[in-house]
């Protein structure tokens, strides 16, 4: 096996078990290695520290698969370690028996690069890490043994972060045929799910619990569900009895499948609002309008892929929540959220508390939130908390 040789100095982090080793802090790579190949990490003496795959064209250099290794990687640490990650979600208290579900996450559960959801009876990988994309085939082996109760697995493998990769896109069936709808029924309430075309791997299963607290929370209340996707806010506010909700998105696509989410629930003689546009513009109108609600929900893109963009991305989300707030009556409640890895949950709540100042308003968070059980945080790897979010009632 190739060595990959660490600085004088930039040991430290292996050592700590963080999985990523950045290409500054390589000082050379010992023997031929193709792209997603396993090497060995070792120290600037030589000492080995860690089983790792190379990504020749990342700034991210390697990620470690383990932290034995004298162990190597085989066909056999895939099989185990989507057992694990398979194992512990069907017993964990706010995920068993959930139709759609994260089974496996990534460096939070050792296998870097690798996302797997469930929605029903399919499966949908993605893998975006050329070690992960090295070892597809033993992946989907794993998967099949693991979940024999699927019925398909589908890849989408096809994020920009494969193009940084040096990686073609990849999407189509894998094995199995894809039922003719694919749909998925969470705290009572049933979605389509676009696995072929849609965001992500079809849906945002990391909002699930807050999609219940607004179930919860939205009675009687007149809601705004801001970049509102396919209606993932909008349904759980009408399922938990909201007196009316309007819900903004840029995409006539996912509006459409809003409306068949209505449907597919009987909730189209509910009292709802569907606007297609762009939402800071909206926002703006709507509160020079005079429009208030009890609850406004922001729930934007990411707006910083990467900390290169963080500033930028800092601006747009005072901007939305500026804007946002405004349109929160005295009392109401402002749910918000930031799914950029570059921007901290400290950042946020700065951001957020920024905004409340220019608007002369006071406030109290009532929650902080962030993604369910099924998308943890690897205790060595905390930048992995991406989503974040705060409910905050407003005076």
């Amino acid at each position: 096996m190739a060595e990959l040789v660490l600085k004088v100095g930039k040991e430290r982090s292996v050592i700590d078990r963080h999985p990523w080793i950045y290409a500054q802090s390589v000082a050379r790579i010992n023997g031929r290695v193709g792209n997603g190949e396993t090497v060995t990490v070792v120290d600037a003496k030589g000492k080995p520290l860690a089983c790792a795959a190379v990504s020749l064209h990342s700034s991210i250099r390697a990620r470690v698969w383990h932290f034995a290794p004298e162990k190597g990687v085989d066909d056999a640490f895939f099989g185990a370690r989507i057992a694990a990650a398979v194992g512990w979600r069907r017993t964990f208290p706010t995920l068993a028996g959930q139709e759609g579900i994260r089974l496996v996450h990534g460096e939070a559960d050792g296998l870097p690069g690798v996302i797997v959801d469930r929605y029903g009876e399919v499966l949908v990988m993605q893998l975006t890490f050329a070690g992960a994309d090295r070892w597809r085939e033993a992946i989907v082996a794993a998967l099949r043994a693991e979940v024999p109760e699927a019925k398909a697995l589908f890849e989408r493998s096809d994020s920009e972060i494969r193009q940084r990769e040096g990686l073609p896109p990849r999407r189509g069936v894998v094995w199995g045929a894809l039922p003719a709808a694919v749909t998925i029924e969470e705290h009572g309430v049933r979605f389509l799910v676009d696995v072929e075309q849609g965001h992500k791997t079809g849906f945002y299963l990391d909002q699930r619990e807050n999609r219940r607290l607004v179930q919860a929370l939205a009675k009687g209340m007149r809601v705004l569900n801001a970049f509102c996707y396919t209606g993932g806010f909008t349904l759980h506010a009408l399922r938990g009895g909201a007196s009316e909700v309007w819900s903004i998105d840029s995409s006539s696509t996912a509006l459409a499948l809003l409306a068949e989410n209505l449907a597919l629930n009987e909730m189209t003689e509910r009292r709802t609002v569907t606007v297609e546009g762009d939402v800071f513009r909206k926002l703006r109108e709507w509160y020079q309008s005079g429009e208030r609600f009890d609850l406004v929900i922001l729930d934007p893109p990411k707006f910083a892929p990467s900390a290169a963009y963080a500033q930028k991305a800092k601006r747009a989300y005072y901007d939305v929540n500026l804007f946002g707030m405004r349109l929160v009556r005295p009392g109401g409640y402002l749910l918000t959220f930031s799914c950029s890895g570059g921007i901290g949950a400290g950042e946020f709540q700065e951001i957020v508390a920024a905004a409340a100042v220019a608007n002369r308003r006071s406030g109290q968070i009532a929650a902080r939130l962030t993604a369910g059980a099924d998308h943890p945080i690897g205790l060595a790897a905390p930048e992995g908390e991406y989503l974040k979010g705060v409910l905050v009632r407003l005076d």
